[in-house]
């Protein structure tokens, strides 16, 4: 049964369009120990993911995405130069996981980081709890149901 995950990204980096126009990329970069773990241990092949545009106008999720490759190690720290390079990490002994995604759906509108906290459904939903700024987060199925919901409906 697949499990299900919001995911950050700032729109400077990459949008919910660019995913639609590519298809399926590499969710690499991610610098943050918990959570390169869940990247590296529990996200898997077929997972939903909430594709969530952070410091944006407003924030909030802008469509879906589904795992397409589990855990691998980032290629970007192993190049040297790069923002995300880390000496440290040898191939033999990779530090930072990455993961394909694949697009699925672009929403109508953003359901916006107002509009989670406002839904009592989703009062307990990771993202609209104050310091949580882990920019891979579980989801349960309810939340991610009624994202989608509210997202389809364009709001």
């Amino acid at each position: 049964m697949p499990r299900h995950w919001l995911m950050k990204v700032e729109p400077s980096a990459y949008t919910i369009e660019d995913l639609e126009r590519d298809g399926r990329t590499g969710w690499e970069g991610v610098r943050n120990y918990k959570a390169r773990n869940l990247l590296r241990d529990e996200i898997q092949v077929g997972d939903r993911v909430l594709f969530y545009a952070s410091n944006a106008d407003p924030s909030g999720v802008v469509g879906l995405a589904e795992v397409a490759r589990a855990g691998y190690p980032d290629p970007l720290q192993f190049v040297r130069g790069h923002d995300y390079f880390d000496p440290k990490a040898t191939a033999d002994r990779p530090i930072w996981y990455s993961v394909d995604l694949r697009f699925v759906e672009r929403f109508p509108a953003v359901v916006a980081l107002a509009d989670l906290k406002a839904n009592p459904a989703l009062r307990d939903m990771m993202v609209i709890k104050r310091g949580a700024r882990l920019s891979v987060q579980p989801v349960s199925p309810a939340e991610y149901a009624e994202v989608c919901r509210m997202g389809r409906r364009g709001r």
